[in-house]
């Protein structure tokens, strides 16, 4: 299902590494069904154990059509270098994969640079787990037609978000950013080689996203 504020009929579907944290954040702040302090948990895990991120499902997001229904996407080059600065530097995935120590992926560093991190991407979306889920496709998570969301927010627009949230339920939302990478990564920080190959990557993404960012490759 999606994640659902039922006293409010308000369905959420959340894009890993858009957002997601401090949007869920958010709507704990508004559900009575709630029991944990937003303002005083500063473990950025309890939202997402809250309210899980799930794939997209045509008939589970029809079962809301009578919600207020939203998504907040990112950039997509945005979206995938903080996969690196985020999951892969400051949170060390993958030195907590097991699969890393496997044979067949003796070749890949757990603290790989962005170069040789993204031209080996497919290989760590196999060897973790966690780089894959906040690698996959935007399409899995919030469907193939943004234009079926009541509101599309871009994740510089959260402070709208919080204000129509205010609106829609009579509380204020403090939507503070969680979970912000300490370390910022550019896409003309990457070697060109780097760039070409992920470029099917991000091709494909402002393909989806075409209506909300502008495809810096094209």
């Amino acid at each position: 299902m999606p994640i659902i504020v039922s006293a409010h009929k308000i369905a959420y579907m959340a894009l890993p590494k858009a957002g997601c944290s401090t949007v869920k954040r958010a709507l704990a702040q508004i559900d009575p069904g709630v029991t944990v302090d937003p303002g005083a948990a500063d473990d950025v895990d309890v939202w997402h154990r809250l309210y899980p991120t799930v794939r997209f499902r045509p008939h589970r997001w029809g079962a809301v059509a009578d919600h207020w229904r939203f998504c907040v996407v990112r950039d997509p080059v945005k979206r995938l270098m903080s996969v690196y600065t985020n999951r892969v530097v400051q949170f060390g995935d993958l030195h907590d994969s097991r699969k890393m120590k496997w044979p067949w992926f003796a070749h890949l560093s757990p603290a790989p640079d962005p170069d040789f991190f993204f031209r080996h991407l497919e290989e760590y979306m196999r060897a973790s787990s966690v780089i894959r889920h906040h690698v996959l496709p935007a399409e899995l998570f919030i469907g193939p037609d943004p234009g079926r969301y009541d509101r599309v927010y871009r994740t510089g627009e959260l402070a709208q978000l919080a204000e129509d949230l205010r609106a829609r339920t009579g509380q204020a939302v403090d939507i503070s950013r969680e979970n912000a990478s300490d370390m910022k990564l550019r896409l003309d920080d990457l070697a060109p080689a780097t760039i070409d190959a992920i470029r099917p990557r991000l091709t494909r993404e402002y393909a989806l996203l075409g209506d909300f960012f502008t495809n810096p490759l094209a």
